[in-house]
């Protein structure tokens, strides 16, 4: 093992099994152990029986997929917007000093911190889920991407003009092109950043998703439950994340993903 060294495919995959395995295996020691009460922390054989009830018996499924299209609807209406404005920002300046400050100061304020104002405003309905995710992920798009177009290597850009492109082509034969593989990258981490937006939207005034029966099963001092739908959600993120990853590499096999 040395810095900055690749492991193969096949060793990457079992790295990162054995890791689970651990995890798991200290968690069923510590659980069937005795060492910490199942009111606390409910065991791995617990926690499957109750989510297998959840799927089977109580519409869980429904919740999931409510879940997944909130996470989904949101992020893609952030994703249409961000990017022409991100694009515009990182091409011309002054666009860039008009909407830079706003968007600075607006990525860090706490999506969760409008959710009183947006049930005043939309009320508890999905409006609102959709919401809290487009502000959470919106204006961080939006810089990342302005920031990755900004970047991209001046000589590309005088030897375009050189050769009599216009601006319109200008952008979309050089900036776009060697922006793409990471703008890539950028969609797939904000992404994992809206599931957190979704889970704490449906916490509150919530009748469906995820984070509602998480929220029941709170009141229930129901942990079996409550792992199992952190588990699901973390299951969902990983699928997603890898299809993104072998979509990114499919689209852009030139960079390093």
């Amino acid at each position: 093992m040395r810095p900055l060294t690749p492991v193969t495919p096949r060793a990457r995959v079992a790295l990162g099994l054995s890791f689970f395995l651990l995890f798991t295996a200290l968690w069923a020691a510590v659980t069937f152990g005795g060492l910490v009460s199942k009111t606390f922390l409910a065991d791995p054989l617990t926690m499957l029986k109750s989510g297998w009830i959840l799927l089977t018996e109580m519409g869980f499924a429904k919740d999931i997929g409510m879940t997944v299209w909130r996470v989904l609807g949101g992020f893609v209406i952030a994703a249409a917007l961000a990017l022409p404005l991100g694009v515009l920002m990182g091409t011309y300046k002054p666009v860039e000093a008009f909407f830079e400050p706003f968007v600075s100061f607006a990525r860090y304020l706490p999506a969760s911190a409008f959710i009183p104002l947006l049930i005043l405003w939309v009320g508890i309905g999905e409006a609102q889920k959709l919401a809290v995710i487009f502000i959470g992920s919106f204006f961080q798009l939006t810089l990342m991407i302005a920031v990755t177009v900004g970047n991209t290597r001046r000589d590309l850009v005088e030897a375009a003009y050189t050769l009599g492109v216009s601006d319109r082509t200008l952008i979309s034969r050089v900036l776009l092109p060697g922006a793409a593989p990471e703008i890539a990258e950028i969609l797939r981490m904000v992404l994992g950043w809206a599931w957190t937006y979704v889970i704490v939207a449906e916490l509150i005034g919530a009748s469906s998703g995820i984070g509602h029966m998480i929220t029941d099963s709170q009141a229930l001092l129901a942990t079996d439950q409550i792992i199992f739908g952190i588990i699901v959600i973390g299951l969902i993120g990983l699928i997603s994340d890898f299809a993104f990853k072998a979509l990114n590499r499919s689209l852009f096999p030139w960079a390093r993903l």
